[in-house]
């Protein structure tokens, strides 16, 4: 421990010029006495849900068609209870949330219940996401192994159940959710996107789906793809215009290969369409159409030789 008592002396002065940027910096404070949702809560809440729409691979071992009825069961009331509070406390902080007749609570537990009740059809929306993976990658040995290990999935399984809670009209934890596997995946989906069932993401890391990207049935993306804006739109003001559509609409079937990026909300890509690896694209194309660069080339240079160049065949 230091032991130059001169030094310390000087922390309360310090702490009160912290304290100052908390008048001046006001965006970065929350110090209301409506607690915020906790972010640890709102993970162990996404491992309940995991745990329910893949039992057996997550926590509890030994289910099986004897003792998942009463597991389920536990699962759902605790989640019942855990969604109302944290639920309750987004509401609260959002200033524009409905809360019927000022209860928070009383809405917070209608929309958990409501969240629960839409589980048996995002299981069914799920396994065509883990059977397009199983048909999309030749590596994988079957579907445990694509279910415990693909990152993909995880953030898929995540988005869908963020994405409900959003239309719901739940604040911040969607996007604490999607974060959550934005941070474990390196995928990040926003849970405003609109995704149809079979999406396959390949490998994942650095793929970035935007909010208002629309996505048909069976797409299949890889690595380092991103799906974006191509502008902000601004008022008179310059104050960024929310809620218009900035993000590109992938009709069903379609594959990007990696790091490609298609740009801008009118910007369609037809069914069937493959988008080649690297591909810059801010403008739509039809159906079956094959995007691709022109074939580049490489420079080689051997130990003994000068700079050679070499088409490179694709």
């Amino acid at each position: 421990m230091a032991t130059d008592l001169r030094l310390k002396e000087s922390l309360p002065e310090i702490t009160e010029a912290i304290l100052a940027t908390y008048t001046e910096c006001s965006h970065i404070n929350h110090l209301a006495h409506k607690p915020l949702p906790s972010r640890e809560a709102i993970v162990e809440i996404l491992t309940d849900f995991l745990e329910i729409i893949y039992p057996g691979f997550v926590r509890r071992q030994n289910l099986h068609m004897g003792n998942v009825e009463y597991h389920v069961g536990d699962l759902v009331d605790g989640l019942h209870d855990k969604l109302t509070q944290q639920i309750a406390r987004a509401l609260r902080h959002d200033s524009e949330s409905e809360t019927s007749n000022g209860d928070p609570d009383g809405v917070a537990q209608h929309k958990a219940v409501e969240i629960l009740k839409r589980l048996p059809r995002l299981r069914t929306i799920l396994e065509q996401d883990v059977q397009a993976a199983f048909e999309g990658d030749p590596a994988a040995k079957g579907y445990h192994e694509i279910v415990f290990c693909y990152p993909g999935v995880e953030a898929i399984t995540i988005y869908r159940i963020a994405h409900e809670l959003l239309l719901l009209g739940v604040p911040l934890i969607p996007r604490v959710m999607t974060e959550y596997a934005h941070s474990k995946t390196g995928i990040d989906i926003h849970p405003g996107a609109t995704i149809g069932p079979g999406l396959f993401i390949d490998h994942g890391t650095g793929v970035v789906i935007g909010e208002t990207c629309e996505i048909g049935e069976r797409v299949k993306l890889y690595q380092g793809v991103t799906l974006g804006a191509l502008s902000f739109p601004r008022d008179a003001e310059g104050n960024v215009i929310r809620g218009k559509k900035r993000h590109p609409t992938l009709e069903s079937d379609v594959v990007v290969y990696a790091n490609a990026t298609i740009l801008g909300g009118q910007t369609v890509i037809g069914h069937h369409a493959v988008i080649g690896s690297s591909v810059w694209l801010t403008h739509s194309v039809v159906p079956y159409a094959v995007v691709s660069l022109d074939k580049p080339s490489l420079r080689i240079r051997g130990p003994d030789s000068d700079l050679a160049q070499v088409p490179y065949e694709i």
